[in-house]
């Protein structure tokens, strides 16, 4: 790989043990994908921050690290609010040590935004090359926003935050970042009627049929909030950390695009509607959890005015960066009220709030594809004002 003066001072350890190890593990990395140099990322996020997920080695190997991060650099949803925590059960022996990570991480310089929508309180550009983790996320930056990033695991995106730099390859180039695979929907005016939950639902299909590949949507007009729900459900079913959606996503507008939509062969599938609505179940819930990604500031607003004079019967979480639930007191005012909980800083994935608790009712694809590996527990999909009605025993 081609190195410049910071990178080869980098490997000589010049800045440091921990630095010199990071230059390694991306330099690795780069030699795997065929990477001809390294590239400067204007923003890293890290994922690895739940205590449930990295578990003590994980937590060991952070703490042997030292150094700062030389551009911003945001976490990924921890394993419970960072205040609060006792209030919602959790056990004292895994606070103990989620404190410990969130520690270790400060110390490296890495901001505890403790959240998967870091896009909502950053201004992303198109081009911007970053170093991103957590899969909605990474899905969301490069497909609706037009940055590029690859899907970087906790460990190379620790290294970018430390360095600055990640190899040039994969998402990076623009070549790469054309579509693979075609989905078309056989009810195109049915589309009209969805929700979040619905594209969800084509998420969790499309995805499992896509696997790494780069998906091309047409007769569907999703607006922000259903394009997140779409990529989510798809990073968390399949692997897809690009797609496109025909004249709503960025890319598609571009003549590059627009020449190999139209000229090269892919696979076509056509997906049908009653595919999607045989995802939607009609099981009794035990559990509400929305949030998964993390609330928009659309979505709470939403909530709020669903949960406005109703009172929830069951255990209710709504999970929201600590940024937008600062931003809006009025809003989350109006949801607590209801009885319903808002729970900052983590999610129903990776929090051991969900771990065996029945049946959890979301309006979320990805919660529903990971619900049942890692908390143990059985997912229901319904949309957010199905949610309300069940949480609220109606």
């Amino acid at each position: 790989m081609e190195l410049d003066k910071y990178d080869q001072a980098l490997l000589n350890g010049e800045y440091g043990e921990t630095k010199q190890k990071m230059m390694e593990i991306l330099l690795a990395l780069g030699k795997i994908y065929e990477a001809e140099k390294f590239i400067e990322v204007k923003s890293v996020q890290v994922s690895g921050a739940s205590f449930k997920t990295i578990g003590d080695a994980g937590l060991s190997w952070l703490n042997t690290l030292s150094g700062k991060a030389v551009v911003p650099s945001f976490l990924n949803p921890i394993g419970m609010p960072r205040d609060e925590w006792q209030n919602l059960g959790i056990p004292d022996d895994f606070a103990k040590k989620q404190l410990e990570v969130n520690a270790a991480y400060a110390r490296l310089g890495i901001r505890l935004t403790c959240t998967c929508t870091p896009y909502y309180f950053n201004i992303i550009e198109r081009g911007d090359h970053l170093a991103w983790s957590e899969s909605s996320a990474v899905s969301y930056v490069n497909s609706v926003l037009g940055a590029r990033t690859n899907r970087e695991g906790g460990p190379s995106a620790l290294a970018a935050a430390l360095t600055g730099k990640t190899p040039y390859y994969g998402l990076h180039i623009v070549k790469n970042r054309v579509p693979q695979i075609d989905f078309h929907i056989d009810d195109p005016a049915a589309t009209k009627s969805w929700t979040n939950a619905h594209y969800g639902a084509l998420g969790i299909i499309a995805g499992a049929i896509s696997g790494n590949r780069i998906p091309f949507f047409t007769d569907i007009r999703p607006n922000r909030d259903m394009l997140k729900s779409l990529g989510a459900a798809m990073a968390a079913s399949g692997a897809v950390a690009l797609y496109h959606v025909n004249e709503i996503t960025p890319e598609t507008r571009f003549p590059f695009f627009k020449k190999h939509i139209e000229e090269d062969d892919r696979e076509v599938v056509e997906i049908e509607v009653a595919e999607i609505e045989e995802l939607f179940g009609s099981l009794e819930a035990d559990v509400i959890a929305l949030g998964c990604p993390h609330l928009s500031e659309e979505e709470l607003e939403e909530l709020a005015s669903l949960l406005e004079n109703r009172r929830v019967v069951m255990p209710f979480y709504i999970f929201a960066a600590e940024e937008l639930r600062a931003k809006h007191p009025d809003l989350c005012n109006k949801i607590l009220s209801s009885g319903a909980k808002i729970v900052p800083d983590t999610c129903m994935v990776v929090s051991p709030l969900m771990d065996k608790a029945g049946v959890v009712m979301t309006n979320s694809g990805k919660a529903f594809t990971y619900l049942p590996g890692m908390c143990k527990a059985t997912p229901l999909l319904g949309t957010l004002e199905e949610c309300v009605r069940a949480g609220c025993g109606e």
